[in-house]
């Protein structure tokens, strides 16, 4: 009964060895199979970010093709002179964008940044863009400049830059206007 007892407690002690070795093994795999996963997702949101970033360039091609593609953005050169609180710009008479800034914006279009005003799609033809910029000089009094500037719009696609730019000369801002055709 000795020998029984003791060849039970072996056998209970291997069994239990090997139950342990194997969920060791089991949670190996877990990890591994679970390490596999993250990998694979990892893949996966990769390739959905790049799914969607070509999604994006198909969507602005079919909403915006370059033949009828028109961009405006605005600069302002240094501001010393005027103090930009607004812009409005009109096509041939008809408003299409206009923008109210804030302190923050202001500072970054000052500091060299540029924005997108407008993008829009225009049929070919030629165009009256009037740009109407409001602000305070440089004596607080309020100040409206404006730009009128006539375009063709052919098959390409047009960038047109509206700039504030201080004439040191003149002690006032102008409104510089820049195309650029692609």
């Amino acid at each position: 009964m000795k020998h029984g007892f003791k060849f039970l407690s072996i056998l209970v002690l291997i069994l239990s060895h090997c139950l342990v070795a194997q969920s060791q093994a089991t949670a190996a795999e877990k990890e591994q199979s679970s390490s596999e996963l993250n990998d694979e997702l990892a893949q996966l949101k990769q390739q959905v970010l790049q799914l969607n970033r070509e999604l994006f360039i198909l969507e602005e091609d079919l909403l915006f093709p370059a033949s009828t593609q028109l961009a405006l953005f605005v600069s302002v050169d240094t501001g010393r002179f005027f103090t930009l609180d607004s812009v409005e710009v009109k096509i041939n008479e008809r408003e299409i964008a206009g923008f109210l800034y804030t302190d923050k914006q202001r500072t970054a279009l000052e500091q060299g940044g540029i924005q997108k005003l407008y993008l829009g799609n225009l049929k070919l033809g030629e165009y009256q863009l009037t740009a109407i910029f409001t602000g305070t000089d440089d004596q607080g009094r309020l100040v409206k400049r404006a730009a009128n500037y006539q375009f063709e719009k052919d098959d390409e696609a047009i960038m047109i830059e509206l700039k504030l730019a201080d004439d040191s000369k003149t002690y006032r801002t102008q409104v510089v206007v820049d195309e650029w055709v692609l």
